[in-house]
């Protein structure tokens, strides 16, 4: 067998077999790593390079190693699982870098970790001041989690009292100008009533590179030709406007009607009214 055609059956096999061991190992060892997975990750990269293109050799031996390098993996995953002092020792634990808006140039120099690298590394979490970090800490994996101090963190409907309704995944009811039936059919709609959303809209599906549909039933669309401008979805704007004119109408006609049980029964719906439209107001604006 020619050599080229040996190099590329086990450079084949390897990638087979790579994959293999990739699935036994986990999604974790492709996303955030540790340090040991980190040196494992090498490891097995260059043994799957050695069984590739060492042609002299017992290229099996190659393999050998890759599977007791995974079994070690496995029985490392399995320790860290089972006991906090393994998982300790494997994997460290995290180091506190700024605590009350100080940072701690100890624990920065044991992470050998520049201030420029802790600056760029808080911007990345849109943060710009390190006085308004409350707590910042170095994972394990190297990355860098910040929680800011109470006056700066963004205002959130919970902070204010308001409750708001628990939003539903959009669905994807359009991609590259084809009509997802699945979607439509998840949410409740049809092919009618998505060619009657998009002829309000004055376009055509074909035209359509992306369409979704809120938890609110709009429908939102970015066309392939984006020197067309797209109008806004209004039934809730349009729903918001006809609850506020009910209510001036109930205000009028107890101000107009002489019945004295007529006039308290419209002030009192145009009160119930004026609350409700507070209430759903916030999911009316959005």
């Amino acid at each position: 067998m020619p050599e080229w055609l040996e190099v590329v059956i086990r450079t084949l096999a390897a990638v087979v077999f790579l994959f293999i061991l990739t699935r036994l190992l986990g999604k974790r060892q492709i996303s955030q790593l540790s340090f040991f997975e980190y040196i494992t990750g090498i490891t097995i990269g260059d043994l799957a390079a050695v069984v590739s293109l060492e042609l002299d050799g017992s290229w099996y031996l190659g393999v050998i190693s890759l599977a007791v390098w995974v079994a070690i993996s496995l029985l490392i995953e399995f320790l860290q699982l089972k006991s906090k002092k393994a998982r300790g020792i494997i994997d460290s634990s995290g180091t506190v870098l700024i605590k009350d808006g100080k940072v701690l140039e100890d624990n920065l120099k044991k992470e050998k970790l520049t201030n420029e690298e802790l600056l760029e590394q808080l911007r990345k979490k849109s943060v710009f001041k390190a006085a308004e970090v409350e707590f910042a800490v170095m994972e394990p994996n190297g990355e860098i989690n910040v929680l800011l101090k109470k006056e700066n963190l963004p205002l959130t409907p919970a902070m204010l009292g308001i409750k708001v309704a628990p939003e539903v995944e959009p669905q994807t009811v359009i991609l590259d100008g084809v009509a997802m039936l699945e979607p439509l059919a998840t949410i409740g709609k049809s092919m009618a009533w998505l060619n009657t959303e998009l002829d309000k809209l004055g376009v055509s599906l074909d035209n359509v590179y992306l369409g979704q549909v809120d938890a609110y039933g709009g429908l939102f669309v970015d066309l392939y030709d984006d020197q067309i401008k797209v109008p806004e979805p209004q039934e809730r704007a349009l729903l918001l406007a006809n609850l506020k004119k009910c209510e001036a109408d109930l205000e009028m006609y107890s101000l107009s009607t002489k019945d004295k049980q007529g006039k308290q029964m419209f002030e009192q719906c145009s009160i119930q009214l004026d609350k409700v439209i507070g209430s759903i107001k916030p999911l009316l604006k959005r």
